[in-house]
């Protein structure tokens, strides 16, 4: 969208990107850093974000589905791109067109993964062992009766066994121990050719819960796009993202003066409301209202008023007249108002936060050297 025909502006930071990337790769090392860019990669656009990992020396990606995948190849040649969805009914062709290796989930999907390779020869895989999600990878039954068949995998070459971590943003949840207890006791009952197969556990907050649980590749997300690995510390990771609404009117109204819908809020004094060119129909919750906080100059003001479908209100009694006439920005993600601070007020994730970015948004990309 042209710049002058948007209410509200995002900036995606491609040069933060790479360095939160580099930041992963050395915590990480000598462990491989993936990336995962599954969702449009988190929302941010995919068709900028892929590249600039791969100039960052990223060469291993990860995408939930099979079309995903797709899309990545044509703008990476020469990456490994994972389905972490495992094998969709009749895509093997497709598999093997773009170069797709999927992560295989259950024994359905090593036979069926099996029964194609027999025929084109040995093809590349990943093994998902479920450690305590209950989402996909093989539990422990299935696991066994895999080492009871290890035919099962011949024309299959599995380059990595890996799993995922439940609680990892929380570094003292036992789970943490008990899933990487687990991990270590399900290789040790793999058919003999996996038990050396080289390990993948450690998403973004993963990462940062020692070498323990790095093994020899780390997979982050959200930290990739500046989202804090552990709730409740100071955040390592760059800003990626900023999201700023335009002021479209600014009202001077009286004491008791209802604001939005439901008349849910009512000013106690004197104030000034701004209305804002930004609403739940481009990702702004509506659940935000009389919750959250905006900023205009470093100066936190308070949504008031229900989120409505494209506006927004904030009360900007204590801010400068100067600053925010109409057509001045405001800050909704971003600056003085983290991302996770959004999502906190939301009552969700970062990860909801940014896959929710809607398509009415003007979008500029800022990149950088690493």
């Amino acid at each position: 969208m042209e710049r002058k025909l948007a209410g509200a502006h995002l900036t995606i930071n491609l040069g933060a990107l790479k360095e939160n990337y580099c930041l992963l790769r050395d915590k990480a090392a000598p462990a491989e850093c993936a990336a995962s860019v599954k969702a449009n990669a988190y929302g941010l656009g995919i068709e900028k974000v892929g590249p600039a990992l791969y100039a960052a020396g990223c060469r291993r990606f990860f995408v939930a589905l099979p079309g995903e995948g797709v899309t990545l190849r044509a703008l990476l040649p020469d990456a490994k791109i994972h389905i972490l969805a495992g094998l969709l009914p009749d895509t093997e062709e497709i598999y093997l067109a773009h170069r797709l290796d999927p992560v295989l989930n259950s024994l359905h999907d090593i036979r069926q993964w099996a029964a194609f390779a027999k025929t084109r020869g040995p093809l590349h895989a990943l093994l998902h062992l479920d450690t305590g999600m209950t989402r996909l990878g093989l539990l422990e039954a299935e696991i066994r009766e895999l080492a009871a068949a290890p035919e099962l995998l011949n024309n299959i070459e599995i380059d990595f066994v890996m799993s995922h971590l439940s609680c990892a943003d929380v570094a003292d949840d036992p789970m943490n121990r008990e899933q990487l207890e687990k991990l270590e006791f399900f290789r040790s009952i793999l058919p003999k050719k996996l038990r050396n197969t080289p390990v993948s556990f450690a998403n973004s907050a993963g990462i940062f819960l020692g070498p323990d649980y790095h093994f020899d590749m780390v997979r982050p997300g959200i930290a990739l796009f500046g989202g804090n690995p552990h709730a409740g510390a100071p955040n390592p990771m760059r800003e990626v993202v900023h999201l700023r609404g335009r002021i479209l009117r600014v009202a001077d109204v009286d004491s008791e003066f209802p604001v939005g819908y439901g008349a849910t809020f009512r000013t106690e004094g004197s104030s000034r409301i701004a209305t804002v060119s930004v609403g739940y129909a481009d990702g702004y919750f509506r659940v935000l209202g009389n919750k959250a906080e905006c900023a205009i100059n470093n100066i936190k003001v308070p949504v008031v008023g229900r989120v409505s479908m494209d506006i927004i209100t904030v009360d900007v009694s204590k801010v400068p007249a100067g600053d925010c006439a109409p057509g001045a920005f405001v800050d909704l993600i971003g600056g003085a108002v983290p991302l996770d601070e959004v999502a906190v007020h939301a009552d969700t994730i970062p990860y909801e936060v940014l896959t929710a970015l809607g398509s009415r948004y003007y979008r500029e990309y800022l990149d950088a050297a690493v």
